[in-house]
């Protein structure tokens, strides 16, 4: 069994920052690679997403923040001159989706889970350096939001825009009239309440707290303990199929917000519902003890890859739930869930971990780098882990 300590959690952390620090970095055509391939070969002309650079700007703020040393520090320079420079839109504000490999703009739409995860990079900037352009870039990313994507009738945030914010029927993970979903507002909800910690602002607080009401009132289905995927403004949900990472991750991250924002209604109202949430996440454990990816009711179908930030999330969402309530069970659920981290998505021939592993645990050798696969679940879940049982001691 891995060992289930701080200094191991600790020891993970620092190997994946290494890996990102060494194959990542593109130093001939500056920022980072927007895909590594499983030789930890970076393909240059692959397309950059805002996504990842804010988690990768997130990462190494948060290890800086931490841990104190000029190589992150360094890194999280580049990431934050990368944002900056390639993806924040000067003319109409947000940020762009994506980019080529030669940093210029190629998806130029307002997709506000992108827009989120820039403020969270922001934001941890922030924390880690106190440089004020960083809160300010935030603070424009939270006013433009509020501005366009609020829905003050409905509640909650619209999915995406075109780049002058006006009205698109496309958004990237679906398409109108569903044009609200339960992963939009966990990563922005996440993202506002980061800011939160550096910039106190009663408005942010007041929307933050709108945002968790409405993902506990809406987005949760009160019968499952489960979330919904995809909505239209009214909140009528598309479909039921039940995605147990995002059940665990929001599982955490929401009693977080609460926590963040020092409401006891709101407090007591998310720990019951959060500890409700990490139960029923429970029935997606396969007997390896790692969460299967999705399971469709409709269909009777079960997805059963296991992917990395699954694992990731269900490490910190079940060792959470344990602190919540004391049970026993749940603290074996998280021991169960690095066990299986450790044998089979750590990759330790060649660095960072495998994207996905078969139902038989067989480990699918994919792209170590890609569109969405970053450092900021893996890294953060050793984070996570690493302070929350160091505290205990």
């Amino acid at each position: 069994m891995a060992e289930f300590t701080p200094e191991s959690f600790k020891k993970e952390l620092l190997n994946i920052l290494g890996y990102w620090e060494k194959y990542a970095i593109d130093n001939k055509n500056g920022g980072f690679y927007g895909r590594v391939n499983y030789e930890n070969e970076g393909i240059a002309d692959a397309p950059r997403a805002v996504v990842i650079t804010s988690r990768i700007l997130w990462t190494f703020s948060m290890a800086q923040r931490l841990l104190k040393d000029p190589k992150y520090m360094k890194i999280a320079d580049r990431a934050f001159q990368d944002l900056s420079i390639h993806f924040i839109d000067a003319k109409y504000g947000g940020v762009f989706w994506s980019t080529d490999g030669n940093s210029k703009p190629l998806e130029m739409k307002k997709q506000i889970y992108g827009n989120a995860f820039a403020i969270y990079g922001l934001s941890e900037y922030y924390r880690a350096t106190n440089f004020p352009p960083a809160l300010e870039r935030a603070k424009e990313l939270f006013h433009v939001i509020e501005k366009h994507a609020f829905d003050p009738v409905h509640g909650g945030y619209m999915e995406a825009f075109a780049r002058d914010w006006s009205e698109t029927d496309d958004y990237i993970l679906s398409k109108s009239p569903w044009n609200k979903s339960m992963n939009t507002h966990l990563h922005l909800v996440e993202a506002y309440t980061n800011l939160y910690r550096v910039w106190p602002d009663k408005t942010l607080k007041k929307q933050t707290a709108a945002m968790l009401h409405a993902i506990l009132d809406h987005i949760v289905n009160k019968e499952t303990n489960r979330m919904e995927l995809f909505f239209n403004k009214k909140w009528e949900s598309k479909e039921k199929i039940i995605s147990y990472g995002h059940d665990i991750e929001a599982s955490w991250l929401l009693f977080e917000t609460a926590e963040v924002l020092k409401d006891e209604t709101l407090l007591a109202k998310a720990r019951k519902q959060c500890i409700l949430m990490a139960g029923a996440a429970s029935t997606g454990l396969s007997a390896d003890g790692a969460l299967n990816y999705e399971y469709d009711p409709e269909t009777k179908h079960t997805k059963t890859e296991r992917s990395w930030w699954v694992a990731a999330e269900q490490l910190v969402g079940f060792y959470n739930a344990y602190q919540l309530t004391g049970k026993k069970d749940f603290k074996v659920k998280a021991a169960r869930s690095w066990d299986y981290i450790d044998s089979k998505f750590i990759d330790k021939e060649r660095g960072e971990w495998f994207g996905a592993v078969k139902e038989d645990g067989t480990q699918i050798h994919g792209d170590k780098v890609t569109f969405w696969k970053c450092p900021y679940h893996n890294a953060r879940a050793c984070m996570e882990m690493w302070k929350r049982l160091e505290q205990k001691h």
